[in-house]
């Protein structure tokens, strides 16, 4: 299990940004981040964190907050080019890397293309994420939005943006998932201030950095899902065609971020790329229950006693819970924000757990909800995939307070255990197909 790094900071004129360096690969790569970022906030983000052990499993990764945006300073007006150029420099120098990978993601791939092609001597290779080369519609470039339309747009979005809007466009295959949301919005709200993202928008509408493509002398891989929407694909393929030698990878999926949807098949094309080699993943599948644990109105909670508190109130409740996994022979997976997803070998002992985590935490002043579903899943790792863990997670979002939720699947294996239930009817469950019976369980 890779752990949070120090956070750092290198100076780049008057402004100091903010760096991370994580793993000890045998490369170094350096993550350039799209609009905004939050080195320390993003290790809260278990979607994030799986991005990175991934990254950091074939390279030296070297993270940093953008000038004006995280925990790096603050900028009056919105930083150029050639100052975010200067700043992966700085970055670089107190890092300790003297030649890296550029991996640029989004609306961080303008500067990677300019520094690439301005310090070749400085870039092994050069990845370009859901990228553009240019933000908005021309004569010359029609895959992109029109300047005005974005414009309108984004004053549509302006009131919800800090709500957690932008997951519809940046994350869809999240969308629907309130924890999601709520975590998604937190992190907008730590990454910039209305004022900041509003000038970096701006900055934004007026990239071109087409002239410079035919001028890269790099290794160069553009990567992109084909069902993005946030940047047009053919924008990206076009790019391709106009650097030099250049490698196209077009992947299926509708997300922009690159760590929503497959994450994995993202990563195998940049390590095959930047190591000669692709990692092979290993996948078995065997028969699990799998529970969610969310807790109740945790949202209010966190505002209510500032951030610190929270933490600590959430950490108490994660041990709670995993003392009774070892009781009952469960299997921690990993954290999910305010709840957590674990796996056992029987149903009844998944049930007892439940139950018995449900009492655990009461003590703390926490209430919770659990979702539990029996079926084959698959072991990727240290994490498990699969439509089995979809279900749980749709079952345990229809939970009440302090409800342990099972699937008509769970009911009936445990049948002759004494285990009694209250049937809570029919259900659709969203992104699976029919209709599932789903029972609560009688304590």
């Amino acid at each position: 299990m890779i752990t949070q790094p120090k956070t750092k900071y290198a100076r780049s004129g008057e402004v100091s940004i903010a760096y991370q360096v994580v793993g000890e690969g045998p490369i170094d790569l350096i993550y350039v981040p799209g609009f905004i970022s939050h080195l320390e906030l993003a290790w809260e983000m278990p979607p994030v964190v799986h991005m990175i052990e991934r990254l950091t499993s074939f390279a030296r990764l070297i993270m940093f907050d953008k000038r004006g945006t995280g925990l790096s300073d603050p900028v009056v007006g919105a930083p150029t080019l050639e100052e975010r150029m200067d700043d992966v420099r700085a970055v670089m120098e107190a890092a300790g890397s003297e030649r890296a990978g550029l991996m640029g993601v989004s609306e961080g791939a303008p500067m990677s293309i300019l520094f690439a092609a301005t310090h070749p001597e400085l870039t092994t290779g050069l990845v370009l994420y859901g990228s553009m080369a240019r933000s908005t519609w021309a004569p010359d470039y029609p895959w992109a939005t029109p300047a005005d339309a974005l414009i309108e747009s984004s004053l549509e979005m302006a009131p919800h943006m800090f709500e957690g809007a932008a997951i519809e466009v940046m994350a869809p295959s999240m969308a629907d998932d309130p924890r999601a949301r709520e975590m998604f919005a937190r992190f907008q709200r730590y990454a910039a201030t209305p004022a900041m993202l509003e000038q970096v928008f701006l900055m934004f509408l007026d990239i071109d950095v087409r002239p410079i493509l035919p001028t890269i002398d790099v290794p160069t891989l553009v990567l992109h899902r084909r069902g993005d929407q946030a940047v047009n694909r053919r924008g990206a393929e076009w790019m391709a065609a106009q650097i030099p030698g250049a490698k196209y990878v077009e992947l299926e999926g509708i997300d922009h971020a690159l760590y929503a949807g497959d994450t994995d098949a993202v990563i195998d094309e940049i390590e095959e790329f930047l190591t000669g080699a692709r990692r092979a993943t290993e996948i078995d599948r065997v028969l699990a229950t799998v529970m969610f644990t969310d807790i109740v109105d945790s949202t209010k909670r966190a505002a209510a006693m500032g951030d610190r508190p929270w933490r600590d109130l959430l950490e108490a409740c994660n041990e709670a819970i995993r003392r009774e996994l070892t009781r009952f022979s469960g299997r921690e997976i990993k954290t999910l924000g305010d709840g957590m997803l674990a796996t056992f070998d029987g149903p009844a002992r998944a049930i007892r757990c439940a139950l018995a985590v449900t009492d655990a935490v009461k003590p703390l002043g926490i209430e919770v909800r659990v979702g539990l579903h029996t079926g084959e899943v698959e072991l990727v790792g240290d994490d498990v995939a699969g439509i089995a863990v979809h279900i749980a997670a749709r079952v345990g979002a229809l939970a009440e307070t302090g409800d342990v939720l099972v699937s008509g699947t769970v009911k009936d294996l445990v049948a002759g255990s004494g285990i009694a239930f209250s049937e809570r009817g029919e259900h659709v469950l969203k992104g699976v197909p029919d209709t599932w019976r789903l029972f609560a369980v009688d304590r």
